[in-house]
């Protein structure tokens, strides 16, 4: 079943707590990537509140959707948007990268049901939800449901070969119950994705594949819902969403240095002063 589907004021008051949060349970744990995380939460979230089909008390449930997080060290976002949905309690979150706790670091699916693959070593995720989408064409053969599979990369990922080998892969076998999601931040660990390795014409690079394309504002909730409602009812080839999106989104010292914030976590002062911010 899919999670009741809420209004977009009902989305953005949510996001509002999802953003404080991730805010609190990085500098919780003193280590952690909070501008990829906030320049996630908003995809996420849509992706539990009303598109993907799920049952938080049955993690496992065998035809439900798949969202594998290939850029791992934006997790706190999947986390705090696990625990609003009922998967773990949401006081869990502030054990975030803590010994022995099921919140690690990069997500971790041997130890925490809801999690779809572990992941972190970057440009591996779009191979396993390519196999996912796979094994879902063969449970229809047998009357089961096509589930959906759903993966998330970073724009910095993507300069990694792995991923382009599955980009060629999934429109030859005509994959169209998956979805790759670009959050194109513009900055990776190094610097500037334009500095590092320049993406050039995104839309064009996927459409060569025999992808089929879709550009949004990844921070505009009714456009999400339109880009991810489009891409399940394209059945002639796998989709991808490029979504342009502000690392640390909401929070302004964040947004005015996207590179410095990419993997530090907030001092106490700074997070009050963060969370002051996204909750407004």
């Amino acid at each position: 079943m899919m999670a009741t589907p809420m209004n977009e004021s009902e989305m953005q008051n949510e996001l509002k707590e999802l953003r404080a949060d991730i805010l609190k349970m990085i500098t919780e744990a003193g280590s952690g990537h909070p501008g990829g995380s906030l320049s996630a939460v908003d995809i996420i979230m849509a992706l539990y509140s009303g598109e993907m089909e799920y049952r938080a008390n049955e993690p496992k449930w065998d035809d439900r959707d798949r969202f594998v997080l290939s850029k791992g060290h934006g997790v706190p976002a999947l986390y705090a948007v696990m625990a609003n949905k009922g998967f773990f309690p949401r006081g869990d979150l502030l054990s975030l990268r803590k010994m022995g706790s099921k919140l690690q670091g990069h997500p971790a699916n041997a130890i925490l049901d809801g999690i779809e693959a572990s992941t972190g070593s970057l440009g591996q995720g779009l191979s396993v939800a390519h196999g996912m989408a796979i094994a879902a064409k063969l449970n229809a053969k047998s009357g089961r449901r096509e589930f959906r599979v759903y993966c998330m990369l970073g724009d910095g990922e993507i300069q990694e070969g792995q991923v382009w080998e599955a980009a060629m892969s999934a429109p030859h076998l005509k994959l169209d119950n998956l979805t790759a999601i670009i959050d194109w931040n513009k900055a990776q660990i190094d610097g500037l994705v334009e500095d590092v390795m320049a993406l050039g014409d995104l839309e064009a690079k996927w459409q060569s594949f025999g992808w089929h394309t879709i550009r949004i504002d990844g921070h505009d909730i009714p456009a999400i819902r339109d880009a991810l409602k489009g891409a399940r009812e394209n059945t002639s080839a796998p989709t991808v969403i490029i979504a342009d999106t502000i690392k640390g989104k909401g929070v302004s010292f964040m947004e005015s240095n996207l590179v410095g914030w990419h993997g530090r976590a907030p001092t106490h002062e700074e997070m009050i002063q963060a969370v002051e911010e996204v909750s407004a």
